[in-house]
């Protein structure tokens, strides 16, 4: 497996945002989103066995670990290590961007899953894995303008989600202020959640292994 960086941080996304945390960042991405903040591991990174990373986890005193890129489901040995973390007693949580099947997940992982908007540049066009989201899973959205709010919120009202999984909505930094994110949200009346970057919060949008 090919792996950028694991380090232990406070989780800064997602319901589960505060919690201390081991993130596993693997290298490789198939997709080019215009505001990736983790351009860095497209490329690169050090091979390391499943054991390897087992074993530098194991050294963290946290029982919850992030699997995320990257895309971490490009990893072929992604399933067999995500096991390997749930029997040995970790709460493993797993990001992805939603458009590689996911039916190999191991049950009990916790999926994070983007919803890709037109302001992405690299938008959803199949829906197949949103509509498998169960309960544990959790839909993600990074909004770039207003309309890119709209549009999600017409995918999400026509997948029937909101009520099956939290549905989280983040501002992409520099295009969207959260004031405004906010008060659209709002003014929608859906159930989901604004999402600010907790960690770029506390130690900067631009320091990484944090």
């Amino acid at each position: 497996m090919r792996v950028t960086e694991i380090f232990y941080s406070v989780q800064g996304e997602s319901t589960h945002a505060g919690r201390p945390c081991v993130f596993v960042r693997f290298t490789g991405c198939d997709l080019r989103c215009q505001y990736c903040d983790t351009a860095y591991s497209f490329y690169g990174g050090k091979a390391m066995t499943r054991a390897e990373i087992l074993d530098e986890v194991a050294r963290h005193p946290t029982k919850f670990v992030c699997l995320t890129g990257g895309e971490p489901v490009l990893q072929k040995e992604l399933p067999e290590l995500a096991q390997e973390l749930l029997d040995r007693g970790y709460d493993v949580s797993l990001e992805t961007h939603g458009q590689r099947p996911l039916d190999r997940i191991p049950r009990g992982v916790k999926k994070i899953v983007d919803l890709k908007t037109p302001g992405s540049q690299e938008p959803h066009t199949d829906f197949r894995e949103l509509e498998r989201l169960t309960a544990g899973d959790e839909l993600k959205v990074v909004v770039c303008s207003e309309s890119d709010f709209h549009w999600a919120v017409g995918v999400i009202d026509r997948l029937d989600l909101w009520t099956r999984v939290p549905v989280l909505f983040s501002p992409s930094q520099g295009q969207v202020h959260p004031k405004a994110l906010s008060e659209w949200l709002l003014a929608s009346g859906r159930t989901a959640r604004l999402q600010l970057q907790l960690h770029k919060l506390i130690w900067g949008p631009d320091v990484r292994g944090v």
